[in-house]
């Protein structure tokens, strides 16, 4: 880029002093037949500028500045040098680019804003635990900061939203920003009921929501995405001469769904008709976005003795192809210009309300080759033993299992697909195999649920303290039986103490020793 900028220059510059010199070569000719104007002297620079702008110069390439003149030629000398008489000798030309702007812009200024708004989350991680169904919510709690800046500033207004957004990816009309887009009020908070004058300093409004269970998780698919807004606004009053722009605050929450998961694998078992093959697995029903997973496969029936021509008929494992995929299913629904009308059919209704959109991506694969145990001694009970390890791809962008009121709809499954071979060798040989030519294509589908970690797994009722209902009985009062005995059997329970023994502590000392046996006496006497 930069070599063409030089030579753009370079040819009209060469172009524009061509033409200059023609034309001082015709106006110095000219003049020798004709008289100049009176009082005009020689022609100047500025006259010869303008007359070639208008009539000589033809150049599309040329720019609209003519450049300084090389002061070498003899034939532009004379009114160059007049041109330069009548500017100051310090003065430099400088190439504008009017199109181009480098740094800050004249028009950029720093508005000064009296205050700002900032948050603080004090809840915890919203996860919703368990299905749609029974799922009683998370709870999202937190306190908003308004900073003022100035002395004091009356605010009019101060409240805060809400909302979840579902964008449509293909939406029922492609060019409206209503299809395309639906957003949903949860909640709303008024936190001035009236205009009020704060000073300076940092104020805090807390704010709390029960987000129920039904609502759907954020999720971001090539279909459709679900979002959550958080948007606060504080309106300044204005003071009649100038307006004082709203202080906003906007954020995105995260909000995700666990569900449980169960402690025991599950088992399955396929067979595979008209072979004798019979697939039995054990994987986990539930994995998590983050961490690998392992499927125990084991296939019997794989070997079959044929008495008649005295040969074994094997089915060898060659290839194994296991895809993690994703389905996704969403309504794309109409909005009040294309929604149906009274005088619609039923069908073209029920079309009008809604298109159903789904689509199918994978999210993790990989093919194996060998990392399989075959045993094939023993024709009646012949099996291939193998250990799949199988997770997320590493850059894969995938959604959590879930199914909302909307038709919103994600689900995971694992594929299993295995290539075995037909072949049969000698009962006394078995180590002359020959291929048979049949080949079959093995493929199973197990059910799997994608969520999110529990981390400590309780629900936000589970985390609340008893209720008046639930709190125990108090503890048991102390008993009576004190009151039975006398002062004096109650001072013969009590053991005096050290400090009220009457006497010299050494004689207190050696009563003490008196009544110690002998080694012990000893061996404080060796001690002091």
């Amino acid at each position: 880029m930069p070599h063409r900028v030089a030579n753009f220059f370079r040819s009209s510059t060469h172009s524009l002093e061509h033409q200059v010199s023609n034309l001082a070569k015709k106006s110095s000719s000219g003049s020798r037949g004709r008289a100049s104007p009176p009082g005009s002297g020689r022609t100047t620079g500025s006259e010869l500028v303008a007359y070639v702008s208008e009539e000589e110069l033809d150049d599309s390439h040329a720019p609209p500045y003519v450049p300084r003149l090389k002061m070498g030629d003899s034939r532009t000398s004379s009114f160059t040098s007049d041109s330069h008489k009548e500017k100051d000798h310090g003065h430099h030309h400088r190439l504008s680019f009017p199109g181009m702007h480098f740094g800050r812009s004249n028009k950029e200024s720093h508005v000064h804003l009296p205050a700002s708004l900032d948050w603080k989350l004090e809840s915890p991680p919203i996860v919703m635990y368990g299905n749609a169904e029974n799922s009683t919510g998370a709870l999202l709690s937190g306190q908003l900061f308004l900073n003022i800046k100035d002395e004091a500033l009356e605010i009019e207004s101060f409240t805060a939203t809400l909302n979840v957004r579902v964008a449509q990816k293909k939406p029922f009309a492609n060019h409206c920003a209503e299809c395309t887009s639906q957003c949903t009020e949860i909640k709303k908070w008024s936190l001035l009921e009236h205009p009020l004058v704060m000073m300076r300093g940092q104020h805090s409004f807390p704010f709390s929501v029960l987000m129920e269970g039904h609502l759907p998780a954020s999720m971001e698919t090539p279909l459709v995405s679900i979002s959550y807004e958080f948007k606060a606004e504080a309106i300044p009053r204005s003071n009649g001469i100038t307006s004082v722009a709203p202080i906003r605050l906007e954020k995105v929450l995260d909000v995700r769904r666990s569900l449980p998961a169960s402690e025991t694998p599950h088992h399955s078992v396929r067979v595979f008709p008209p072979t004798n093959i019979k697939a039995s697995a054990h994987y986990p029903h539930v994995i998590h976005p983050i961490g690998s997973y392992t499927l125990a496969l084991r296939l019997d029936g794989i070997a079959k003795l044929n008495p008649r021509v005295n040969t074994v008929e094997y089915w060898k494992l060659k290839k194994l192809t296991w895809r993690l995929e994703e389905t996704i299913k969403t309504v794309a629904p109409a909005c009040g210009r294309h929604s149906p009308r009274v005088g619609d059919s039923t069908e073209d209704a029920q079309h009008k309300k809604g298109i159903v959109r789904s689509d199918t991506r994978v999210i993790g694969e990989k093919t194996l080759f060998s990392g399989w145990k075959s045993d094939y001694t023993n024709a009646n009970d012949a099996k291939v033993e193998l250990e799949l390890e199988y997770s997320l791809g590493k850059h894969a962008k995938s959604a959590c299992d879930t199914k909302s009121q909307d038709g919103t709809e994600v689900s995971h499954q694992l594929m299993v697909e295995m290539v075995v071979s037909q072949e049969w060798a000698p009962v006394n040989k078995p180590s002359l195999v020959t291929h048979t030519g049949v080949g079959r294509i093995l493929r199973m589908h197990f059910g799997t649920i994608l969520t999110e970690r529990g981390g400590i797994g309780i629900s936000w009722d589970n985390e609340a303290p008893p209720i008046y209902q639930d709190v125990p009985p108090s503890p048991p009062a102390y008993s009576q039986e004190t009151n039975l005995h006398s002062d004096a059997s109650i001072a013969e329970m009590i053991e005096p103490l050290d400090g009220a023994l009457a006497g010299d502590p050494i004689q207190r000392l050696a009563e003490e020793e008196g009544g110690r046996p002998r080694g012990h006496q000893r061996a404080s006497s060796e001690g002091r």
